[in-house]
Protein backbone atom coordinates (compact mmCIF):
# COMPACT_ATOMS: atom_id res chain seq x y z
CA UNK A 1 0.00 0.00 0.00
CA UNK A 2 2.88 2.33 0.84
CA UNK A 3 4.39 1.67 -2.61
CA UNK A 4 1.12 2.59 -4.33
CA UNK A 5 0.81 5.71 -2.19
CA UNK A 6 4.38 6.79 -3.05
CA UNK A 7 3.74 6.16 -6.74
CA UNK A 8 0.59 8.27 -6.60
CA UNK A 9 2.38 11.16 -4.91
CA UNK A 10 5.21 11.05 -7.44
CA UNK A 11 2.75 11.17 -10.31
CA UNK A 12 0.81 13.98 -8.68
CA UNK A 13 3.99 16.02 -8.25
CA UNK A 14 4.97 15.44 -11.88
CA UNK A 15 1.54 16.47 -13.04
CA UNK A 16 1.48 19.66 -10.97
CA UNK A 17 5.04 20.57 -12.02
CA UNK A 18 4.19 20.09 -15.69
CA UNK A 19 1.16 22.32 -15.38
CA UNK A 20 3.19 25.02 -13.64
CA UNK A 21 5.97 24.92 -16.23
CA UNK A 22 3.63 25.12 -19.23
CA UNK A 23 0.94 27.43 -17.86
CA UNK A 24 2.46 30.44 -19.60
CA UNK A 25 2.62 28.86 -23.04
CA UNK A 26 0.13 30.29 -25.50
CA UNK A 27 -0.80 30.14 -29.14
CA UNK A 28 -0.98 33.16 -31.44
CA UNK A 29 -2.18 34.24 -34.87
CA UNK A 30 -0.49 37.10 -36.73
CA UNK A 31 -1.88 38.69 -39.88
CA UNK A 32 1.07 39.89 -41.95
CA UNK A 33 -0.61 42.64 -43.99
CA UNK A 34 0.35 43.56 -47.56
CA UNK A 35 2.77 45.82 -49.43
CA UNK A 36 0.09 48.46 -49.87
CA UNK A 37 -2.17 46.41 -52.11
CA UNK A 38 -5.22 44.19 -51.74
CA UNK A 39 -3.82 40.71 -51.00
CA UNK A 40 -0.90 38.64 -49.73
CA UNK A 41 -0.01 34.96 -49.35
CA UNK A 42 2.72 33.25 -47.31
CA UNK A 43 4.55 30.33 -48.91
CA UNK A 44 7.44 29.60 -46.53
CA UNK A 45 8.53 29.94 -42.90
CA UNK A 46 11.90 29.68 -41.15
CA UNK A 47 12.57 27.00 -38.54
CA UNK A 48 12.01 29.36 -35.59
CA UNK A 49 8.98 31.11 -37.12
CA UNK A 50 10.68 34.51 -37.14
CA UNK A 51 10.83 34.85 -40.96
CA UNK A 52 7.95 34.37 -43.41
CA UNK A 53 8.14 34.71 -47.19
CA UNK A 54 5.58 34.85 -49.98
CA UNK A 55 4.04 37.41 -52.30
CA UNK A 56 1.89 40.50 -51.85
CA UNK A 57 0.31 43.12 -54.04
CA UNK A 58 1.83 46.58 -53.87
CA UNK A 59 -0.10 49.85 -54.27
CA UNK A 60 0.19 49.55 -58.06
CA UNK A 61 -1.42 46.11 -58.19
CA UNK A 62 1.86 44.30 -58.90
CA UNK A 63 2.99 41.07 -57.20
CA UNK A 64 6.13 41.41 -55.19
CA UNK A 65 8.11 38.76 -53.36
CA UNK A 66 8.28 39.60 -49.67
CA UNK A 67 10.26 38.66 -46.59
CA UNK A 68 8.53 39.38 -43.27
CA UNK A 69 10.42 39.63 -39.98
CA UNK A 70 9.66 41.33 -36.66
CA UNK A 71 6.40 42.74 -37.95
CA UNK A 72 7.93 44.32 -41.06
CA UNK A 73 7.10 43.12 -44.58
CA UNK A 74 10.02 43.84 -46.92
CA UNK A 75 9.60 43.86 -50.71
CA UNK A 76 12.50 41.95 -52.30
CA UNK A 77 12.30 43.71 -55.66
CA UNK A 78 12.44 42.07 -59.09
CA UNK A 79 14.96 41.10 -61.75
CA UNK A 80 13.93 44.11 -63.84
CA UNK A 81 10.33 43.24 -64.60
CA UNK A 82 7.01 44.02 -62.93
CA UNK A 83 6.39 40.90 -60.83
CA UNK A 84 8.13 38.55 -58.40
CA UNK A 85 7.04 35.73 -56.08
CA UNK A 86 8.91 34.06 -53.18
CA UNK A 87 8.30 30.31 -52.93
CA UNK A 88 10.68 29.11 -50.22
CA UNK A 89 13.10 30.09 -47.45
CA UNK A 90 16.08 28.43 -45.77
CA UNK A 91 15.81 27.18 -42.18
CA UNK A 92 17.55 30.28 -40.78
CA UNK A 93 15.52 32.70 -42.93
CA UNK A 94 18.61 34.09 -44.68
CA UNK A 95 18.04 32.66 -48.19
CA UNK A 96 14.83 33.22 -50.16
CA UNK A 97 14.04 31.62 -53.53
CA UNK A 98 11.34 32.24 -56.10
CA UNK A 99 10.66 33.63 -59.54
CA UNK A 100 10.65 37.09 -61.10
CA UNK A 101 10.05 38.64 -64.47
CA UNK A 102 13.20 40.16 -65.94
CA UNK A 103 13.40 43.26 -68.13
CA UNK A 104 12.92 41.12 -71.23
CA UNK A 105 9.64 39.64 -70.01
CA UNK A 106 11.03 36.18 -69.18
CA UNK A 107 10.41 34.39 -65.89
CA UNK A 108 13.68 33.69 -64.10
CA UNK A 109 14.44 31.77 -60.91
CA UNK A 110 16.07 33.86 -58.20
CA UNK A 111 17.97 33.36 -54.96
CA UNK A 112 17.92 36.29 -52.52
CA UNK A 113 20.22 37.10 -49.60
CA UNK A 114 20.58 40.29 -47.58
CA UNK A 115 24.12 40.82 -48.81
CA UNK A 116 23.60 39.93 -52.46
CA UNK A 117 20.02 40.96 -53.04
CA UNK A 118 17.96 39.18 -55.70
CA UNK A 119 20.16 37.26 -58.11
CA UNK A 120 19.17 35.11 -61.06
CA UNK A 121 20.24 31.49 -60.79
CA UNK A 122 23.13 30.69 -63.10
CA UNK A 123 22.22 28.46 -66.03
CA UNK A 124 21.23 28.49 -69.65
CA UNK A 125 17.49 28.06 -69.10
CA UNK A 126 15.35 30.76 -70.70
CA UNK A 127 12.30 30.43 -68.43
CA UNK A 128 12.83 28.85 -65.01
CA UNK A 129 11.08 28.99 -61.64
CA UNK A 130 12.58 28.18 -58.23
CA UNK A 131 10.10 26.28 -56.07
CA UNK A 132 12.07 24.99 -53.07
CA UNK A 133 15.33 25.32 -51.14
CA UNK A 134 17.36 23.12 -48.81
CA UNK A 135 17.69 23.90 -45.10
CA UNK A 136 21.06 25.64 -45.52
CA UNK A 137 20.05 27.48 -48.70
CA UNK A 138 22.70 25.81 -50.89
CA UNK A 139 20.38 23.67 -53.05
CA UNK A 140 17.50 25.12 -55.07
CA UNK A 141 14.96 23.12 -57.08
CA UNK A 142 12.29 24.05 -59.56
CA UNK A 143 11.25 23.84 -63.19
CA UNK A 144 12.50 25.35 -66.41
CA UNK A 145 13.00 24.94 -70.14
CA UNK A 146 15.22 26.11 -72.93
CA UNK A 147 13.62 25.53 -76.31
CA UNK A 148 12.16 22.15 -75.36
CA UNK A 149 9.72 20.78 -72.78
CA UNK A 150 9.59 21.86 -69.15
CA UNK A 151 11.99 19.88 -66.94
CA UNK A 152 12.69 19.64 -63.21
CA UNK A 153 16.04 21.07 -62.13
CA UNK A 154 18.37 21.04 -59.13
CA UNK A 155 20.79 23.96 -58.68
CA UNK A 156 23.98 24.37 -56.63
CA UNK A 157 26.54 27.17 -56.75
CA UNK A 158 29.28 24.78 -57.88
CA UNK A 159 27.26 22.78 -60.39
CA UNK A 160 24.76 25.31 -61.69
CA UNK A 161 21.43 24.02 -63.01
CA UNK A 162 21.16 20.24 -63.36
CA UNK A 163 18.36 18.89 -65.55
CA UNK A 164 16.73 16.01 -63.64
CA UNK A 165 15.00 14.62 -66.69
CA UNK A 166 11.58 13.01 -66.38
CA UNK A 167 9.88 9.65 -65.89
CA UNK A 168 10.09 7.03 -68.69
CA UNK A 169 7.52 7.89 -71.34
CA UNK A 170 6.84 11.35 -69.94
CA UNK A 171 7.91 14.53 -71.72
CA UNK A 172 7.82 17.13 -68.92
CA UNK A 173 8.60 17.38 -65.23
CA UNK A 174 8.57 19.89 -62.37
CA UNK A 175 10.41 19.82 -59.04
CA UNK A 176 8.38 21.24 -56.16
CA UNK A 177 10.46 20.59 -53.03
CA UNK A 178 13.80 19.29 -51.74
CA UNK A 179 14.83 17.48 -48.55
CA UNK A 180 16.63 19.40 -45.80
CA UNK A 181 20.05 18.12 -46.94
CA UNK A 182 19.32 18.72 -50.64
CA UNK A 183 19.61 15.04 -51.49
CA UNK A 184 16.00 14.12 -52.37
CA UNK A 185 13.84 16.07 -54.83
CA UNK A 186 10.08 15.57 -55.33
CA UNK A 187 7.60 16.83 -57.87
CA UNK A 188 5.63 15.49 -60.81
CA UNK A 189 6.08 14.39 -64.42
CA UNK A 190 3.59 14.96 -67.23
CA UNK A 191 2.90 12.64 -70.16
CA UNK A 192 1.89 13.69 -73.67
CA UNK A 193 -1.74 12.74 -73.03
CA UNK A 194 -1.81 15.02 -70.00
CA UNK A 195 -1.51 12.49 -67.17
CA UNK A 196 0.64 13.52 -64.22
CA UNK A 197 2.56 11.28 -61.83
CA UNK A 198 4.33 12.21 -58.60
CA UNK A 199 8.04 11.44 -58.49
CA UNK A 200 10.85 11.11 -55.95
CA UNK A 201 14.37 11.73 -57.29
CA UNK A 202 17.57 10.63 -55.55
CA UNK A 203 21.11 10.01 -56.84
CA UNK A 204 20.08 10.41 -60.46
CA UNK A 205 17.10 8.04 -60.26
CA UNK A 206 13.53 9.33 -60.67
CA UNK A 207 10.94 7.03 -59.06
CA UNK A 208 7.25 7.01 -60.05
CA UNK A 209 5.22 7.21 -56.82
CA UNK A 210 2.01 6.12 -58.53
CA UNK A 211 -1.47 7.22 -57.55
CA UNK A 212 -4.53 6.05 -55.63
CA UNK A 213 -6.20 2.77 -56.70
CA UNK A 214 -8.34 3.36 -59.81
CA UNK A 215 -7.35 6.99 -59.51
CA UNK A 216 -5.98 9.60 -61.87
CA UNK A 217 -3.19 12.14 -61.65
CA UNK A 218 -0.81 12.68 -58.75
CA UNK A 219 1.66 15.37 -57.65
CA UNK A 220 4.25 15.50 -54.89
CA UNK A 221 4.38 18.87 -53.15
CA UNK A 222 6.69 18.39 -50.16
CA UNK A 223 9.16 16.00 -48.53
CA UNK A 224 10.33 15.31 -44.98
CA UNK A 225 13.81 16.30 -43.82
CA UNK A 226 15.34 12.89 -44.53
CA UNK A 227 13.42 12.32 -47.77
CA UNK A 228 11.46 9.34 -46.44
CA UNK A 229 7.98 10.89 -46.36
CA UNK A 230 6.43 12.59 -49.39
CA UNK A 231 3.09 14.42 -49.40
CA UNK A 232 0.95 15.78 -52.19
CA UNK A 233 -2.30 15.13 -54.03
CA UNK A 234 -3.80 12.34 -56.10
CA UNK A 235 -7.06 11.74 -57.91
CA UNK A 236 -9.41 9.04 -56.64
CA UNK A 237 -11.81 6.81 -58.57
CA UNK A 238 -14.51 9.49 -58.35
CA UNK A 239 -12.26 12.05 -59.99
CA UNK A 240 -11.77 14.04 -56.78
CA UNK A 241 -8.41 15.33 -55.58
CA UNK A 242 -7.26 13.86 -52.27
CA UNK A 243 -4.35 14.76 -50.01
CA UNK A 244 -1.92 11.83 -49.85
CA UNK A 245 1.20 10.68 -48.03
CA UNK A 246 3.83 8.26 -49.43
CA UNK A 247 6.40 6.14 -47.63
CA UNK A 248 8.56 3.33 -48.97
CA UNK A 249 7.01 0.81 -46.57
CA UNK A 250 3.40 1.98 -46.65
CA UNK A 251 3.01 3.19 -50.21
CA UNK A 252 0.33 5.80 -50.87
CA UNK A 253 -2.18 6.76 -48.18
CA UNK A 254 -5.31 8.90 -48.51
CA UNK A 255 -5.15 11.35 -45.58
CA UNK A 256 -8.89 11.86 -45.40
CA UNK A 257 -11.19 14.83 -45.82
CA UNK A 258 -13.56 17.13 -43.95
CA UNK A 259 -16.10 16.56 -46.70
CA UNK A 260 -14.57 18.54 -49.52
CA UNK A 261 -14.09 17.26 -53.06
CA UNK A 262 -10.73 19.07 -53.42
CA UNK A 263 -8.23 18.29 -50.67
CA UNK A 264 -4.62 19.42 -50.96
CA UNK A 265 -1.50 18.56 -48.92
CA UNK A 266 0.97 21.44 -49.16
CA UNK A 267 3.74 20.76 -46.65
CA UNK A 268 5.09 18.31 -44.08
CA UNK A 269 7.09 18.58 -40.86
CA UNK A 270 10.70 17.40 -40.69
CA UNK A 271 9.80 14.03 -39.17
CA UNK A 272 6.84 13.49 -41.51
CA UNK A 273 4.28 13.34 -38.71
CA UNK A 274 2.42 16.62 -39.37
CA UNK A 275 0.95 17.58 -42.76
CA UNK A 276 -0.84 20.83 -43.61
CA UNK A 277 -2.95 21.91 -46.55
CA UNK A 278 -6.56 22.74 -47.29
CA UNK A 279 -9.99 21.24 -47.87
CA UNK A 280 -12.53 22.81 -50.24
CA UNK A 281 -16.27 22.24 -49.90
CA UNK A 282 -17.79 25.49 -51.12
CA UNK A 283 -15.23 27.34 -49.00
CA UNK A 284 -11.52 26.81 -48.41
CA UNK A 285 -10.49 25.62 -44.94
CA UNK A 286 -6.90 25.32 -43.76
CA UNK A 287 -6.35 21.85 -42.30
CA UNK A 288 -3.76 19.75 -40.49
CA UNK A 289 -3.27 15.99 -40.46
CA UNK A 290 -1.59 14.09 -37.61
CA UNK A 291 -1.82 10.52 -36.31
CA UNK A 292 -5.17 11.59 -34.83
CA UNK A 293 -6.59 12.38 -38.29
CA UNK A 294 -7.65 15.57 -40.02
CA UNK A 295 -8.63 18.78 -38.23
CA UNK A 296 -9.97 22.15 -39.33
CA UNK A 297 -7.54 24.80 -38.08
CA UNK A 298 -10.46 27.22 -37.83
CA UNK A 299 -12.03 24.97 -35.20
CA UNK A 300 -8.85 24.11 -33.31
CA UNK A 301 -7.76 27.75 -33.10
CA UNK A 302 -11.18 29.40 -33.03
CA UNK A 303 -10.20 31.41 -29.95
CA UNK A 304 -7.56 33.24 -32.01
CA UNK A 305 -9.94 34.27 -34.80
CA UNK A 306 -12.04 37.42 -34.77
CA UNK A 307 -15.62 36.66 -35.75
CA UNK A 308 -15.74 36.57 -39.56
CA UNK A 309 -12.02 35.88 -40.04
CA UNK A 310 -10.95 32.46 -41.31
CA UNK A 311 -7.85 30.45 -42.21
CA UNK A 312 -8.25 29.22 -45.79
CA UNK A 313 -4.94 27.86 -47.12
CA UNK A 314 -2.12 26.29 -45.11
CA UNK A 315 0.90 26.35 -47.41
CA UNK A 316 4.01 25.72 -45.27
CA UNK A 317 5.06 24.44 -41.85
CA UNK A 318 8.21 24.78 -39.75
CA UNK A 319 10.37 21.65 -39.34
CA UNK A 320 9.11 21.01 -35.80
CA UNK A 321 5.46 21.44 -36.81
CA UNK A 322 4.95 24.44 -34.55
CA UNK A 323 4.52 27.28 -37.07
CA UNK A 324 2.03 27.21 -39.95
CA UNK A 325 1.70 29.89 -42.63
CA UNK A 326 -0.68 30.46 -45.50
CA UNK A 327 -3.56 32.71 -46.46
CA UNK A 328 -6.84 33.58 -44.81
CA UNK A 329 -9.51 36.24 -44.69
CA UNK A 330 -8.85 39.04 -42.18
CA UNK A 331 -12.19 40.62 -41.34
CA UNK A 332 -10.46 43.63 -39.74
CA UNK A 333 -8.99 44.71 -43.08
CA UNK A 334 -11.58 43.07 -45.35
CA UNK A 335 -8.98 41.30 -47.48
CA UNK A 336 -7.17 38.00 -48.01
CA UNK A 337 -3.86 38.11 -46.14
CA UNK A 338 -0.85 36.00 -45.30
CA UNK A 339 -0.90 34.62 -41.78
CA UNK A 340 1.55 33.16 -39.26
CA UNK A 341 0.03 30.70 -36.79
CA UNK A 342 2.01 29.67 -33.70
CA UNK A 343 0.48 26.36 -32.59
CA UNK A 344 2.60 26.01 -29.47
CA UNK A 345 0.93 23.58 -27.11
CA UNK A 346 -1.30 24.96 -24.36
CA UNK A 347 -1.85 22.87 -21.24
CA UNK A 348 -5.50 22.15 -20.44
CA UNK A 349 -7.73 20.33 -17.96
CA UNK A 350 -8.04 17.07 -19.88
CA UNK A 351 -10.90 17.99 -22.22
CA UNK A 352 -9.11 16.48 -25.22
CA UNK A 353 -12.02 16.71 -27.67
CA UNK A 354 -13.02 20.25 -26.59
CA UNK A 355 -16.67 19.36 -25.94
CA UNK A 356 -16.70 21.05 -22.52
CA UNK A 357 -16.82 17.79 -20.58
CA UNK A 358 -13.91 15.65 -19.33
CA UNK A 359 -15.34 12.18 -19.90
CA UNK A 360 -14.68 8.66 -21.14
CA UNK A 361 -13.83 9.84 -24.65
CA UNK A 362 -11.01 12.02 -23.31
CA UNK A 363 -9.72 9.23 -21.08
CA UNK A 364 -9.69 6.76 -23.97
CA UNK A 365 -7.92 9.25 -26.25
CA UNK A 366 -5.07 9.61 -23.75
CA UNK A 367 -4.92 5.87 -23.10
CA UNK A 368 -4.72 5.01 -26.81
CA UNK A 369 -1.93 7.58 -27.30
CA UNK A 370 -0.08 6.54 -24.13
CA UNK A 371 3.68 6.44 -24.64
CA UNK A 372 3.69 8.50 -27.86
CA UNK A 373 6.35 11.19 -28.17
CA UNK A 374 6.77 14.09 -30.58
CA UNK A 375 6.88 17.81 -31.16
CA UNK A 376 3.15 17.91 -31.93
CA UNK A 377 0.90 15.30 -30.33
CA UNK A 378 -2.23 17.38 -30.21
CA UNK A 379 -4.41 17.72 -27.12
CA UNK A 380 -3.66 14.19 -25.90
CA UNK A 381 -0.40 15.69 -24.63
CA UNK A 382 -2.38 17.40 -21.89
CA UNK A 383 0.56 19.08 -20.15
CA UNK A 384 2.58 19.85 -23.28
CA UNK A 385 5.77 18.05 -22.27
CA UNK A 386 6.21 16.17 -25.56
CA UNK A 387 5.10 12.75 -24.28
CA UNK A 388 1.74 11.19 -23.41
CA UNK A 389 2.32 9.66 -19.99
CA UNK A 390 1.07 9.30 -16.41
CA UNK A 391 0.95 13.06 -15.85
CA UNK A 392 -1.52 13.51 -18.72
CA UNK A 393 -3.62 10.59 -17.53
CA UNK A 394 -3.76 11.96 -13.99
CA UNK A 395 -4.95 15.35 -15.20
CA UNK A 396 -7.85 13.68 -16.98
CA UNK A 397 -8.67 11.54 -13.92
CA UNK A 398 -8.50 14.46 -11.47
CA UNK A 399 -10.88 16.50 -13.66
CA UNK A 400 -13.10 13.59 -14.67
CA UNK A 401 -16.76 14.62 -15.12
CA UNK A 402 -15.75 18.28 -14.91
CA UNK A 403 -18.09 20.41 -17.00
CA UNK A 404 -20.44 17.51 -17.70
Amino acid sequence: MQVVHSRFNALLSACVLSLVVTAGWSQSLTWLGTLGGSESLASGVSADGSVVVGWAYNAFGQWRAFRWENGVMQALGTLGGSYSVANGVSADGAVVVGVSLNAGGAWRAFRWTASGGMQELEGSYWNHHAKGVSADGSVVVGEGHRAGPLHAFRWTASGGIQNLGTLPGANESSARAVSADGRVVVGYARYAAGQERAFRWENGVMQNLGTLPSGGNSRANAVSANGAVVVGVAGNAAGQLRAVRWTASGGIQDLGTLGGDLVWASAVSADGSVVVGYDYAGQYRAVRWTASGIEDLNTTYASLLTNGSRLELATAISPDGRYIVGQGYNVATGRNEAFLLDTRCTAHNGDVDRNGCVDDADLLAVLFAFGQRGSYLGRVDVNCDGVVNDADLLTVLFNFRSGC
